[in-house]
């Protein structure tokens, strides 16, 4: 029910101009708003169209949520017009024009934040010049994190003990974590320009999150408590993980307009899986920011070809003469997926993922196991917590990091491909152990985000926190 009091909270949204980062953060409002919260996303014109039909639909069911636009300065940053989004970014040189678009997008936010006066500012991490201004107006800015506690926690240990990533050893234990954690020297970022910015982005989100009232996490306490204990009591941090927030998208509608409009009709995609027998089908996608190389497409295409495994793929392109190969077998979707409403159909019983933080959550949450290909960021760290934490996944076998695609760059084979699908498709001992895990899991994150639900009480406890905030700041 919507709040009639005279002190409503008014919480400002500012997601990264990115899918994996506008998505949930826009779900997260969506749940302040269904608790009687006044939710406004502040984004650019184009990143508001896309979230548009959900929006609306929350307002006629008597939600207090809106969107504020300000412009985005693609000129002035030095990137092609009609650009205001990363996933639209096609060569790594934009990737500091972004940055640097981003940065400039302070001043239009203050003045809204000037008009509207909020009385939180929730952020994405990304954007750490937002703590900078809610010290300005003198209220509090909470981080929203796009990934899990677990990696967090790698992130931090790596900083602290700084392990000799550049000496002659090929792997190392990340020290101090609560599980035995082993990675290679390979799936960190090597020294390079691009990768000691991405250094310095991250040093100056860990020192904008220190000076922050807490941050929000999309996972729920069951799923990885030995993290949420360490991220609190090691680290010292706050934070109120109030996940899977993909949960509250109940209807098929719904589901389907997650994100952008989807380029393949939903009935299409629900009729072919219906063919399906229960477990068979393989969901392969990469995300709308990871890149594959040209040469690892052939690869994973006769993979897919020689493990005859049903599959849905969401890719583009393709190899010549692949679509006319698979008819039947395959579906191929070449623009953006209805992923949760693929995930959730009982046909799929595997799902091939970059390890983005939104995927693996909406496999577990789906019941799915995973079959791990990590390309950059903290997917590799993902990659860990699934395969030895959570213990839901197996490797495929990528083992670099790799900021942007290389050409010629084939990871993996099409062998290790097959051998992957196969294993994690078969009725086999570890594969039936992985499925039930993940079920498992599955349902403590149902019950987690209901009422008496470890999530639906954090962000209870978080709302009436802030709500005495605005009360004694009165």
């Amino acid at each position: 029910m919507k709040s009639e009091t005279h002190n409503q909270l008014h919480v400002f949204f500012l997601p990264l101009m990115a899918y994996g980062h506008m998505i949930p953060t826009i779900d997260v409002a969506r749940l302040f708003a269904a608790r009687g919260v006044k939710s406004t996303i502040i984004t650019t014109p184009r990143n508001a169209s896309t979230s548009s039909k959900a929006i609306d639909r929350d307002r006629l069911s008597g939600l207090d949520i809106d969107f504020r636009v300000i412009p985005f300065p693609a000129k002035e940053a030095g990137l092609p017009q009609g650009i205001e989004n990363l996933d639209d970014i096609t060569s790594p040189e934009f990737i500091s024009n972004f940055g640097k678009a981003v940065q400039m997008l302070q001043l239009p936010f203050e003045k809204l934040v000037q008009e509207l006066r909020p009385n939180v500012i929730v952020a994405d991490m990304f954007i750490p010049w937002a703590v900078e201004t809610a010290g300005k107006f003198g209220i509090p800015r909470i981080v929203f994190h796009g990934t899990c506690l677990f990696s967090l926690c790698v992130f931090e240990s790596l900083r602290s003990f700084q392990p000799d990533i550049n000496g002659k050893r090929m792997s190392f234990s990340v020290p101090g974590l609560p599980d035995k954690i082993e990675m290679s020297m390979s799936e960190l970022p090597e020294k390079s320009s691009t990768t000691t910015q991405f250094a310095e982005v991250m040093e100056r989100i860990r020192e904008s999150e220190l000076q922050s009232y807490g941050a929000i996490i999309n996972s729920f306490y069951e799923l990885e408590p030995a993290y949420a204990n360490h991220y609190a009591k090691v680290m010292g941090r706050k934070a109120w993980k109030i996940g899977p927030v993909s949960l509250q998208n109940e209807d098929t509608v719904v589901k389907a307009q997650r994100g952008k409009n989807s380029s393949v009709d939903q009935h299409c995609v629900l009729s072919w899986l219906d063919s399906k027998k229960i477990n068979s089908v393989l969901y392969i996608c990469f995300g709308s920011v990871s890149r594959i190389s040209n040469d690892q497409l052939v690869e994973i295409a006769m993979g897919l070809e020689d493990s005859e495994v049903p599959f849905v793929w969401k890719q583009m392109p393709l190899p010549e003469g692949f679509e006319d190969r698979i008819k039947g077998k395959g579906l191929i979707i070449t623009g953006w997926a209805p992923q949760v409403l693929i995930l959730d159909h009982p046909a799929v019983g595997g799902f091939m993922t970059h390890c983005g933080w939104n995927s693996v959550l909406e496999a577990i949450t789906a019941g799915v196991p995973l079959i791990t290909w990590p390309v950059f960021g903290e997917q590799f760290h993902n990659q860990k917590f699934v395969t030895k934490v959570a213990r839901v996944g197996i490797q495929v076998g990528v083992e670099k990091w790799n900021f942007w695609i290389d050409a010629k760059n084939v990871s993996v084979k099409k062998e290790k491909i097959v051998k992957a699908v196969i294993q994690l498709m078969s009725d086999g001992e570890e594969a039936a152990q992985m499925r039930n895990r993940v079920k498992q899991l599955s349902e403590m994150a149902f019950t987690a985000v209901k009422e008496g639900g470890s999530s639906y009480t954090n962000l209870t406890a978080l709302i009436e926190e802030l709500q005495v905030n605005i009360k004694t700041s009165t």
